[in-house]
C-alpha cells in the first residue's frame, strides 16, 4: 500500500520561514511528479511547487522567490522551503504524487495535508 506522512504546518508570523516534508512510504515507486498544492476552504486548489524525475521544478507565480521544492530521493521524502511568509500563503498544503506506473490500479495519490497558517 502507498501512505504520506506530510509534516511541518504551523501558525507563523508574517515574514518567518517555514518547511514542509512528505514521506511516501510503503515500497519504492516510480514517481514521475511530486507536487506541492494549496487548498484553501471554498476555492479550488492551486498548484504551487512541482518537481520532475528529471529534477526540473515549475511554481506558482505567487511564491516564485521565496519557495522552494526540493527531494531527497534515498529517503524517499520531498520538502518545501518556504521563505518570507504572507497571509496569503495560509491554507492546507497537500502532496500529490503522480506514478509513471500504476500501484494497486491507481496513477495518483494524495496526503491529508499540513495546515499552515500566517498572520500577525
Amino acid at each position: 500500500q502507498v501512505q504520506f506522512v506530510e509534516s511541518g504546518g504551523d501558525s507563523v508570523q508574517p515574514g518567518e520561514s517555514l518547511t514542509l516534508s512528505c514521506t511516501i512510504s510503503g515500497g519504492v515507486f516510480p514517481i514521475y511528479a511530486t507536487t506541492w498544492y494549496r487548498q484553501v476552504p471554498g476555492t479550488q486548489r492551486e498548484l504551487i511547487a512541482t518537481i520532475f524525475r528529471a529534477g526540473n521544478t515549475d511554481y506558482a507565480e505567487s511564491v516564485k522567490g521565496r519557495f522552494t521544492i526540493s527531494r531527497d530521493n534515498t529517503k524517499n521524502m520531498v520538502y518545501l522551503q518556504m521563505n518570507g511568509l504572507k497571509p496569503e500563503d495560509t491554507g492546507l498544503y497537500r502532496c500529490h504524487v503522480l506514478l509513471e506506473k500504476a500501484l494497486n490500479g491507481q496513477y495518483e495519490y494524495w496526503g491529508q495535508g499540513t495546515q499552515v497558517t500566517v498572520s500577525s
